[in-house]
């Protein structure tokens, strides 16, 4: 995986160190309901105990530990190794290979292996993939399943509304394909890998590094060996620093560096705050019978109200097994702090649509994940000296089309193709040492993606009117569906999605039904699915910057929100051993890092942070 003639000698053996200490934190268990009754009868003194919360400079037992970080040098640094990085790196090396230029391009993903962290439904159109390999069939990428039927439906309680899939209308698949996404990132690894890319899966990146002049040098990756009270291990090694001429940075969906970037540069200053959604999506395999390989099924209404955006989506995959992949997707600036989405999930399922094709059928995988819905609006600046932002981390994704994977794609190449020229220049025309290349944002808007966003810019914020889902459907009918999106206005959001809760007390409390253990099931059985695996004796990556306020804020005015929004079971609040009060219980090893704590809760007081390289969902194809 890491040929030593790639690496200098000291980089070599800080990889090798790294990976020693990844391999003694094993397999930790999944917190279960006997954990907690463990945990609940220690006291806790501390919640958060990263060094990013409380220095290490100022901790006598840092005293003596060697700190220094061996550093690499590379043309380009890439980190995430999604679509968009993945993309960006092949189109990289096609240009150097063409060009018969000598380009390092190095890329980390903080999943244990390309893929492990993707999730999506997904509905893959493939624009941007014909343009990167326009012989994918023939290099046998896993899109198996042609688009073969589509249906919409408005859900009431009992009942189905059909509505006509027109020609036209931003949810109409015909063209497209229906894949496993981390198949499908998998594969881009491949390719990518075939080209000479560097890849380094399991190698998080925890800190954006800086030249003196304040342009970006590169990324660090995240220290290891730190036990759970923030103190060193026997087997503490120091992250290795990454230098490049251009660092890209796409992590995805609410990027932890992303977030520290928006505001070193103020990327944000004259663009809309960013709206998102959850999505939550299982694997089944069902009986064979009611099996229809192509057919793509899509759903607003029931369970949610009307004044709460969301929908689901039902695909029949054609890979061997009678397999489907379904999920629901609630968007975040809902405003009743007792809405949890898993369990709108798993009363969707139950409706007389949905319910027939999953009787009979094995669950057999679960995940979630936060995605953007703030659209074109809500896109920052997306260049700065020493650095570009690509795919789901500024926010591509097509929110009508509920597709992002052909956006962010093109967004990697875009930016490959406004760098490459001068990476590989002979002398370096820079103000800065860090190349800035805002060439990256003007070839941008002046592509296909730019146009396909501005004509959907209006539809999400549309629903938020008196009539709220059926408002902005019809607002969809005649301003996209007729006129395309060239109405001489643009619409804003509500603002923060975290800012959207209403006081508990101004609320009223949502009843969910028991889940039946055949087609509805309980938080833990679910997330024991997702593969999560986290070192056990490491700081919480859940950071707060104040411990007190969960307690003092959140359960009291929002009857602690975070409990019910996050899908993993990471957040309970659980009795003080005195008995005299509540405190907030973080399990971190549950997380499946889809940030939505981060980005919704009321008081902007979680920063999730990066744990061990390696930690997280094991996907397999989700």
């Amino acid at each position: 995986m890491f040929p030593a003639s790639r690496y200098s000698s000291k980089a070599h053996r800080c990889i090798r160190a790294l990976k020693t200490v990844q391999t003694e934190h094993a397999a930790p268990q999944l917190y279960t309901t006997l954990n907690r009754r463990t945990c609940s009868s220690v006291s806790t003194p501390r919640i958060t105990t990263h060094y990013t919360i409380h220095s290490r400079e100022k901790d006598p037992r840092w005293e003596g530990i060697e700190m220094e970080r061996f550093a690499d040098e590379a043309d380009v640094v890439i980190v995430g190794g999604g679509p968009a990085g993945l993309s960006a790196a092949i189109r990289l090396k096609q240009l150097a290979n063409k060009h018969e230029k000598e380009l390092r391009v190095c890329l980390v993903e903080k999943a244990s292996q390309i893929g492990a962290h993707t999730l999506s439904g997904a509905c893959l159109e493939p624009t941007a993939l014909r343009e990167l390999f326009p012989d994918w069939k023939e290099r046998g990428a896993p899109l198996n399943t042609p688009v073969t039927e589509d249906v919409f439906s408005i859900l009431t309680e009992k009942h189905r509304i059909p509505v006509p899939m027109l020609p036209g209308l931003p949810m109409n698949n015909h063209g497209n394909y229906i894949v496993r996404l981390g198949n499908f990132v998998r594969w881009l690894g491949e390719q990518a890998e075939e080209l000479g890319v560097e890849l380094y899966p399991g190698y998080a990146a925890a800190e954006v590094l800086f030249h003196e002049d304040g342009s970006v040098k590169g990324i660090a990756t995240n220290d290891v060996g730190i036990a759970k009270d923030g103190s060193p291990k026997d087997v503490f090694e120091r992250g290795m620093e990454l230098h490049a001429k251009v660092t890209l940075f796409g992590e995805g969906c609410h990027g932890h560096l992303a977030k520290q970037l928006y505001k070193q540069f103020n990327l944000r200053e004259n663009c809309e705050p960013q709206t998102y959604a959850i999505g939550l999506k299982e694997l089944w395999t069902i009986d064979e019978k009611k099996w229809r390989p192509g057919r793509v099924e899509h759903s607003v209404g029931w369970p949610l109200n009307r004044h709460t955006y969301g929908g689901s989506f039902l695909y029949h995959l054609n890979e061997g097994e009678p397999l489907v992949a379904l999920g629901f997707v609630v968007g975040l600036d809902y405003t009743n702090p007792y809405l949890s989405p898993f369990r709108e999930f798993q009363r969707w399922k139950h409706h007389p649509f949905v319910a027939p094709t999953l009787e009979g059928g094995n669950r057999i995988a679960y995940g979630a994940r936060a995605l953007n819905e703030g659209g074109l609006q809500s896109i920052p600046k997306l260049t700065f000296p020493g650095g570009l932002l690509i795919g789901c981390s500024p926010g591509f994704m097509n929110v009508p089309k509920i597709k992002g994977t052909h956006t962010a794609m093109k967004s990697g190449m875009l930016a490959a193709e406004a760098i490459f020229p001068k990476v590989t220049a002979e002398s370096l025309d820079s103000e800065t040492a860090g190349l800035h290349t805002p060439e990256y944002a003007e070839n941008l808007k002046n592509s296909w993606v730019w146009k396909e966003m501005y004509a959907v810019r209006n539809i999400r914020p549309s629903f938020h009117n008196y009539f709220g889902l059926y408002g902005g459907m019809i607002y969809t009918g005649i301003f996209y569906w007729i006129f395309r999106g060239k109405e001489p206005w643009t619409l804003k959001h509500c603002g923060l999605d975290a800012n959207q809760l209403k006081p508990a007390k101004d609320c009223t409390p949502i009843e969910y039904p028991k889940p039946d253990g055949k087609i509805s099931f309980d938080l833990l059985s679910s997330v024991a699915l997702s593969g999560t695996n986290h070192e056990g004796d490491q700081p919480p990556h859940l950071t707060l910057k104040d411990d007190g306020v969960p307690v003092n804020r959140n359960l009291a005015i929002y009857d602690g929100p975070e409990q019910r929004f996050c899908p993993a079971g990471v957040y309970e609040y659980v009795p003080l051993e005195t008995g005299d009060g509540m405190r907030l219980q973080i399990n971190a090893q549950n997380c499946v890092h889809c940030k939505t704590c981060d980005i919704k809760d009321p008081s902007q007081n979680i920063n999730w942070v990066v744990p061990e390289g390696g930690g997280g969902p094991a996907y397999n194809g989700m």
